[in-house]
């Protein structure tokens, strides 16, 4: 099995992992979650996280071939389109980005402009496609549970398992958000264990537990052994029960509300209005709350 060579990224402010993957034997590679940076208090976009990205491809000398979305993330904004257009690649996501546009087209609003079918993407993948960089073989897994469209890509001997796990000290991802189900989660995450056990896992996030320094690579045999939530042993109805009490538990993540609405739209704004500013939505009680009929404008449109 080929190796593949992995460099991380990660942006503190969202605890996210982004990942160049190279191919060691020619200069083709992918870029895998990337992060635009967002200052939700001003409401400004900045891409200082993806200019690093963007710098490292070209100071190496390498041709990127695949920018992949492990899934629509809600605690980050997606900088794919700006990466793509400085340094080339085609956009893949999950074939049931449909499922996830569909429900949060509905959730914003975005009104009949806003495409349901993926086309924003340049490929969307399905169980098993191939996923080659240069000479390094590789395959999309997809692993629902977390969100439908959750893909895991397996690149040489490297796994990228997006927010399906953590690691083992920090156990699995939430599988409360809509079209999220634990029982489903429990089985996907059954397939990846299922594979090789010197294989690595590179996770998208690292929340640095009980302090402890950053860590974003384990392996298949470390999870199956030492994995908080999901180790040998725990079955899914344990699992089950574990997951529903604990998402009971979580808030929202902060930047839940941009984020779908840019990454379902593969990392772009919604259309300028007639004075060309971009407005991103606040739908309220979107995800719960008491009811504030009674406050609604009187007279206003629908």
């Amino acid at each position: 099995m080929n190796k593949a060579q992995v460099t991380p990224f990660f942006d503190d402010t969202t605890n996210t992992l982004s990942y160049v993957v190279q191919d060691p034997h020619s200069r083709a590679c992918a870029i895998v979650d990337s992060v635009m940076d967002l200052d939700y208090p001003s409401g400004s976009i900045h891409f200082d996280g993806a200019r690093r990205i963007i710098d490292f491809v070209r100071d190496n000398g390498l041709e990127v071939q695949w920018l992949l979305e492990t899934h629509v993330h809600a605690d980050h904004l997606s900088a794919a389109p700006y990466i793509q257009q400085r340094v080339g690649g085609r956009l893949a996501i999950g074939a049931q980005i449909t499922t996830v546009q569909q429900t949060f087209g509905e959730i914003f609003a975005a009104g009949g402009d806003f495409a349901r079918d993926g086309s924003q993407f340049d490929v969307l993948l399905s169980e098993g496609d191939r996923l080659d960089i240069g000479g390094l073989r590789g395959y999309a897994m997809h692993t629902p549970g977390h969100t439908p469209a959750c893909m895991t890509y397996v690149l040489g001997d490297a796994i990228f398992v997006g927010d399906t796990l953590f690691m083992p000290d920090a156990g699995t991802a939430r599988a409360d958000f809509p079209g999220g189900d634990a029982s489903t989660l429990y089985r996907s995450i059954q397939r990846i264990l299922a594979l090789d056990g010197d294989m690595r896992i590179f996770v998208c996030h690292d929340y640095l537990p009980n302090e402890r320094q950053l860590e974003f690579e384990t392996t298949v045999a470390a999870q199956r052994e030492a994995n908080i939530h999901v180790h040998q042993g725990v079955d899914e109805m344990s699992f089950v029960r574990m997951r529903e009490k604990r998402d009971a538990t979580l808030g929202m993540p902060t930047l839940i509300l941009p984020s779908l609405q840019v990454n379902m739209r593969a990392g772009h704004m919604p259309p300028a209005n007639a004075q060309g500013r971009v407005f991103l939505t606040l739908p309220v009680n979107a995800f719960g709350g008491d009811d504030i009929s009674e406050l609604a404008t009187p007279g206003a449109a629908a």
